[in-house]
């Protein structure tokens, strides 16, 4: 049985683990349709996206990167230089070909209003993950927690909008979307808890949690206390 929980601080113990196979750069539309064949040899794949960040309120960009990856090849599609070609659309329109990530609402909004399409086969970990007692959102801590290994965020906030991508931008965009797909394998080779252990800790999570909050009012009466005490301070 997984843990349930894992704290920052304990995943920032934890080894950094990295995608080390091979990344190919979709950057062209005359790439598109082979790396579409390549990933169509597979049933399962990972799944992500990027966008470029914006600092400025109000201020909002399109998906950048969508990254497809087996267990030991990852495609990057750079939509932001290509656009949203219709092989790729077909592909995760493609009810065969299972599609996992984490978080997918948010990937699959910010696809359509590049291109509009009908998703199909997409499978959320989140929705998964707790059937499996690991009640984190995160994919950093939930891999933290299926394999004891720390996922890199450091290159989320750079630029995906480059001329170029660095190789640490490479590398991090297909960790995320290898990650998801070993994830979901791992997991279906698990044991789901039962209904009663399930309820057993979400009983406990609740009981945390009323806990959690009651410490909280007691902390802020107390500083009103002392502040009522001690003007001055």
């Amino acid at each position: 049985m997984f843990k349930t929980k894992i704290t920052k601080e304990e995943v920032n113990t934890l080894p950094v683990v990295i995608f080390e196979g091979k990344i190919t750069l979709v950057d062209d539309l005359s790439k598109v349709n082979p790396a579409i064949e390549e990933l169509r040899k597979s049933n399962v794949v990972g799944l992500d996206t990027e966008t470029k960040p914006s600092f400025t309120r109000g201020t909002h960009h399109k998906v950048s990167l969508v990254q497809i990856s087996t267990l030991d090849h990852c495609f990057l599609f750079r939509l932001n230089l290509i656009d949203f070609p219709a092989a790729l659309a077909e592909f995760l329109a493609d009810q065969k070909i299972q599609k996992i990530g984490l978080s997918l609402r948010d990937d699959l909004i910010g696809l359509n209003k590049r291109h509009t399409f009908k998703p199909a086969g997409f499978i959320d970990i989140q929705t998964i993950a707790q059937h499996y007692g690991i009640m984190e959102l995160s994919l950093q801590k939930v891999y933290a927690i299926i394999f004891g290994k720390k996922i890199s965020k450091s290159q989320r906030l750079t630029n995906w909008e480059n001329p170029e991508l660095s190789d640490q931008q490479q590398r991090y965009a297909a960790t995320d979307a290898w990650a998801s797909l070993q994830i979901y394998l791992q997991l279906m080779n698990e044991k789901k808890l039962s209904k009663k252990q399930l309820d057993q800790i979400l009983l406990e999570q609740a009981e945390e949690q009323r806990e959690l909050r009651e410490q909280q009012i007691q902390n802020r009466l107390a500083e009103s206390a002392m502040s009522d005490a001690n003007p001055s301070i």
